[in-house]
């Protein structure tokens, strides 16, 4: 078991996890770190707690300091750099004609990289950018490519529920969403109604899924046979985490009513084996498979993380 504390470097970036030693460091201290890139300043967002160091992806490394009045006004000038850097970057990206949308800029602390983040269709020849802009700023430069999710997390926004993006607000890793989850949580199969800001499947489809699976894991599907109190029926819809069942069924005079039960009072005769798909849900699909297949491609794309 070891202490450890949680410090992260940007506003929705991960948290990394740090080795305190004797200093005494609680939530939102500004703290200086050893990081691949050397020293960087980030902030304490998870209080000391005692944890399995085996548990650990990566070596547990310990905090330098506290961050003086001297780091943090350090800190805080790389940031005025940084924007100077954007404009100068974005006038050479025009002069040299090259097919790429520049999205942020960021300084290592010490200043001995300058890390431009940017993104495309394809890959970019940006040799001669990277030589006029290390003649400019005498430091090393990097040029990353990112996916069109981390521009969005960078740009900001909000989405269709009104409220800031989650990827902007608190999310701090991408996972991966899939059609079957829109499907299993009965969401439109409208391409525009389930996409995000970005372009893709939405973020927020992830988080309820668990419940949602295990839900139908005991629940009939639509169109199976199930046995009421009422006589059988078809079951024509389900509202899965309430786990209510409407059913169809026939009166004695051969006429159709529908009536709700729930999951439990219901006993499945023959299960249904898949939902009839009409044409238009035919086209969305594929829509939507396109944007899946884009999705598994962004996640093989490096993303914003630079301190691993």
């Amino acid at each position: 078991m070891k202490i450890i504390v949680g410090v992260r470097f940007k506003k929705t970036g991960k948290i990394y996890f740090f080795d305190p030693g004797d200093l005494r460091v609680s939530v939102k201290n500004k703290v200086m770190v050893e990081t691949s890139l050397g020293e960087e300043l980030g902030e304490v967002v998870v209080k000391k707690k005692l944890y399995h160091v085996d548990d650990l992806n990566t070596p547990l490394k310990k905090i330098i300091r506290i961050a003086s009045h001297k780091d943090i006004k350090h800190f805080e000038d790389n940031k005025k750099k940084e924007k100077e850097a954007f404009k100068v970057c974005q006038n050479k990206i025009k002069k040299l004609n090259l097919a790429m949308n520049l999205t942020d800029v960021e300084y290592s602390f010490d200043n001995s990289k300058l890390l431009f983040y940017f993104t495309a269709d394809g890959r970019i020849d940006f040799r001669e950018l990277v030589k006029e802009l290390a003649a400019i700023f005498k430091t090393r430069i990097e040029l990353r490519q990112i996916g069109v999710r981390d521009e969005v997390k960078r740009i900001g926004g909000n989405g269709v529920c009104g409220r800031e993006l989650c990827c902007c607000s608190f999310l701090n890793n991408f996972e991966t969403v899939s059609i079957k989850m829109a499907k299993e949580q009965n969401m439109s199969l409208n391409p525009s109604k389930i996409s995000g800001n970005c372009g893709r499947l939405m973020c927020c489809l992830k988080y309820e899924q668990d419940v949602y699976e295990d839900k139908l894991s005991h629940l009939p599907k639509i169109g199976a046979i199930v046995k009421t109190e009422d006589g059988e029926g078809t079951v024509d819809s389900i509202e899965t985490l309430k786990e209510i069942v409407k059913v169809k069924l026939k009166d004695e005079n051969n006429e159709t009513y529908y009536k709700k039960y729930e999951a439990k009072d219901i006993k499945i005769i023959k299960n249904a084996s898949s939902e009839i798909i009409d044409e238009e849900e035919k086209a969305n699909m594929e829509e939507l498979q396109k944007l899946e297949e884009l999705e598994k491609q962004d996640s093989k794309e490096d993303n914003d993380d630079i301190y691993d």
